[in-house]
């Protein structure tokens, strides 16, 4: 069947996670990386916690939940005022560079996103950056109670846009999300951003491996789990291409 739409996961595919680094940094001189990592690994780590527990709690509780457990680990302590500023930093993420050029060349499908986020963490992130304009719908698990890779959290797009699976181009950079969208029944393309060649010389030529390099090889690399992606393409402007070789394969 002909796709019709290209949903796309928001935190690490058109937004870029790593930006918050500008927050961390600043409120925490010298423990800016370490916090960027470890909170957003934890982050999602809650998500699979209490998906698997049955113990629903929404994305931007989770996002505070993930910050002060990062904190703690550190002994470090914000007042109530500055703590807020600090979560807030994800509601205020930078897209990718070739996000805004890439949504403006897919204008002739359907585009949503679908997130882990709650819906007022997406519309405000869509907002302040600009990237609503382009966007049908911003589709939020938070109606499922069940958070990404478990089934639940994508019946939303046929809920919300009236779409089969196999009428869908699932864009995601994570892998866990690849493999979840996959299994689901949507045909999946994933953003390698960072390669394994990449990665394999990084952890290689260092002498110690920080938690940048860390979160590129658990959260930035195809899981081994099955359920691969149908695609694989280093950029967001190559959607179009993805797209013209499903056209020619279902001629």
């Amino acid at each position: 069947m002909a796709i019709k739409a290209l949903v796309f996961d928001a935190y690490g595919t058109l937004y870029d996670v790593q930006t918050v680094s500008a927050v961390t940094d600043k409120a925490f001189p010298g423990y800016g990386d370490y916090i960027t990592q470890v909170w957003r690994m934890k982050q999602l780590e809650y998500t699979w916690l209490r998906t698997m527990m049955g113990d629903y709690q929404d994305f931007w509780t989770i996002t505070r939940d993930a910050l002060a457990y990062t904190l703690k680990t550190i002994g470090l302590e914000a007042d109530q005022k500055h703590f807020d500023q600090i979560a807030e930093a994800y509601n205020n993420l930078e897209p990718y560079p070739d996000a805004k050029e890439a949504l403006t060349a897919l204008k002739g499908y359907r585009l949503a996103i679908l997130s882990n986020g709650n819906p007022g963490m997406l519309n405000a992130l869509t907002r302040n950056s600009g990237l609503d304009k382009y966007l049908e719908a911003c589709i939020s698990v938070d109606s499922m109670k069940a958070f990404k890779p478990d089934p639940r959290a994508y019946e939303p797009v046929h809920k919300q846009m009236g779409l089969a699976p196999d009428e869908v181009l699932f864009v995601s950079s994570n892998g866990f999300d690849v493999s979840g969208a996959k299994r689901f029944g949507f045909r999946v393309a994933r953003i390698e951003r960072v390669t394994p060649v990449a990665l394999n010389e990084e952890i290689r030529s260092s002498t110690v491996i920080g938690p940048k390099t860390m979160f590129k090889a658990t959260r930035m690399q195809i899981e081994g789990i099955g359920h691969g992606p149908d695609f694989v393409v280093s950029s967001l402007r190559q959607l179009p291409e993805v797209l013209a070789t499903l056209t020619k394969s279902a001629a």
